[in-house]
């Protein structure tokens, strides 16, 4: 039996410095100059799955390269369908491949998923409890091109859908992971997709994801940092630039949005004297950072400081993405301010809605 590229990636990319690539603000890399990536994480997970799987089929609404599907198609063409512009559609269909026994994974970009074929996703598939993996790129603020594409509020959409779990993962080894985990769940799936050239980071910290299970990452005594997507990559990297300011960075990774493991959560920030910082890649409103504070309240958990590192309840500007991950306090510039503020006693400052 092949052994899974996902249990110790090979294939890397980006290793040496050099001039940095320009690309589009469509498919913009999050990539760092010079850090570790690996090419089309999803896809390459899920061809490998279908050799050993001849239920799982590819179905994507006319983004095939953008979702990293095309990887699937090329190993497996008798098993992907190509929906054409037509979100709904693709539900739908998928919901009906579901019902005969199959184990749909559809894609599309976030924002065609949760505003276009919401209804079809709640009525044909999480009703049913239906066997289908949603499977969307550019979440939250991963594309330059504004508001028709940036999908600040999808995680918001989703977690008031009943029976359908949903999943933000961090980097190329948590999608690759995550992507088997999810085939093997019974029952639907939203998952959040970093596609392309993805970085890989949690390798070096002897990461595995655990489908519902957060993870503490590393630990530190001063601040708490409770992260998920490409947050918890901006997280670790802050977390070694403080150590030379004596500031030791936890860093909790919650790539299940639901269920939310609360209880690891409420563990962890239950340590006293230790502010909490949630850190996401989504609007302030109804994402990680609300369930989060829910969780504690309920519980009745006060830590010594509670914050949000997220995006404004906003539309947001097209440009070049270091720029507006800066303007909107997603940066890892903006997440060391607030956490220094934090533990200085400073309130922190709101990226502005005005702004957009």
């Amino acid at each position: 039996m092949r052994r899974s590229k996902y249990e110790r990636p090979a294939h890397l990319s980006g290793e040496s410095g050099g001039p940095r690539l320009t690309t589009s603000a469509m498919i913009a890399s999050l990539a760092a100059p010079g850090q570790r990536t690996l090419a089309a994480p999803f896809g390459a997970a899920l061809a490998e799955l279908a050799d050993s799987r001849p239920d799982i089929v590819g179905m994507t609404a006319d983004l095939s390269k953008y979702t990293d599907l095309h990887v699937f198609a090329k190993a497996h063409p008798d098993r992907f369908y190509q929906m054409g512009m037509a979100e709904q559609l693709l539900m739908a269909a998928a919901a009906g491949m579901a019902r005969e026994g199959f184990t749909p994974f559809a894609t599309t970009y976030a924002v065609f998923a949760s505003r276009r074929a919401y209804d079809f996703i709640c009525l044909a598939i999480a009703e049913e409890e239906l066997d289908v993996k949603v499977v969307c790129a550019l979440p939250g603020l991963t594309t330059g091109y504004g508001p028709s594409h940036q999908a600040t509020e999808d995680l918001a959409i989703f977690r008031g859908m009943p029976n359908l779990t949903v999943v933000d993962p961090c980097d190329a080894l948590d999608i690759g992971q995550a992507t088997h985990a999810i085939a093997a769940h019974k029952g639907p799936v939203y998952m959040r997709l970093l596609r392309g050239n993805v970085p890989l980071v949690l390798d070096e910290y002897g990461y595995s994801f655990q489908l519902g299970k957060a993870q503490m990452i590393r630990e530190g005594a001063d601040v708490l940092v409770i992260s998920s997507g490409l947050m918890t990559m901006r997280a670790l990297e802050v977390a070694e630039a403080l150590r030379a300011d004596r500031i030791e960075v936890a860093v909790l990774h919650t790539p299940t949005i639901k269920p939310l493991d609360e209880a690891t959560i409420l563990a962890a920030a239950a340590r006293t004297g230790r502010p909490v910082v949630v850190a996401e890649n989504h609007s302030v409103v109804g994402g990680l950072g609300e369930a989060v504070a829910g969780a504690l309240l309920r519980a009745g958990v006060m830590p010594a400081a509670f914050r949000q590192v997220a995006l404004p309840d906003a539309f947001l500007d097209a440009g070049a993405l270091p720029t507006l991950h800066e303007r909107y306090g997603i940066s890892a510039d903006a997440l060391a301010a607030t956490l220094k503020a934090t533990l200085a006693g400073r309130p922190t400052a709101v990226p502005d809605r005005a702004a957009s």
